[in-house]
């Protein structure tokens, strides 16, 4: 798992140690010295911690003149013993939403396993963000069935082209682009 590292492509673009408003501002990164793990296995040192045992991110991009944040995932997401969404919510979501970030972008591809818990954390979020949304991108199929089967996608938007989209090769206007399009396709 250490080799699992998060997307670095925009790195030129933000960087969310060096954003005053990003709830990682300050933070220093060692290239090569592991100190985080995944149960017993580390991962790279460039996942930021949020609070969570199992659960890491990377706030791979904000724009608060369009109002939406890029944040990839990597670990097990599990409300149901440590309570990730709060720690997510709380520690991350809320700085951002405080300053204008109403669209969340979601990269879910190196979420292993999903444990969900009530969905008070997921309703409030989404009650919070008004006229936004929160969009979860290729997350596994596993992953995506215990969201529905707890309706926390009434919270969360899923399936279709988000489960199979080649973000990476986008920049972060156009995948916004792209995730808002699928989204007012569905509202409409």
């Amino acid at each position: 798992m250490h080799e699992i590292e998060p997307f670095y492509g925009w790195r030129n673009l933000y960087d969310a140690a060096l954003d005053a408003k990003s709830p990682f501002y300050g933070r220093e990164y060692s290239e090569y010295e592991c100190i985080n793990s995944v149960y017993n296995y580390y991962i790279h040192p460039l996942w930021d911690e949020m609070g969570s045992a199992t659960l890491y991110i990377k706030l791979l991009y904000v724009d608060y003149n369009l109002g939406f944040g890029v944040i990839e995932f990597l670990g097990e997401w599990n409300d149901l013993l440590y309570n990730d969404i709060m720690f997510l919510k709380r520690n991350v979501i809320e700085p951002l939403n405080n300053n204008g970030i109403d669209r969340f972008i979601l990269i879910g591809e190196n979420i292993l396993n999903f444990h969900a818990d009530d969905n008070s954390y997921y309703q409030e979020w989404y009650d919070e963000i008004e006229d936004g949304w929160i969009a979860c991108v290729n997350f596994r199929a596993h992953v995506l069935q215990e969201i529905r089967e707890r309706h926390l996608d009434y919270y969360l938007a899923t399936g279709g082209n988000l489960d199979y989209m080649s973000w990476r090769t986008l920049s972060p206007a156009q995948l916004l682009t792209v995730v808002d399009g699928l989204i007012t396709k569905r509202l409409s």
